[in-house]
């Protein structure tokens, strides 16, 4: 399961970055960032639990 988070995560910030180097898609952006952040703080805390137990 962690493995399919980092490959979206890793897509989304790829879209992420294109998006800003091309200035396409403007607000749309800034949400995939915010996914982007979402999915790595998600991912964090999945991780601390499954070391912990």
């Amino acid at each position: 399961m962690l493995g399919i988070i980092w490959i979206i995560i890793v897509v989304l910030l790829a879209f992420w970055v294109l998006g800003l180097i091309f200035h396409i898609a403007g607000g749309l952006i800034n949400i995939l960032l915010v996914v982007v952040l979402i999915l790595v703080i998600w991912n964090l805390i999945q991780s601390a639990r499954n070391k912990r137990g």
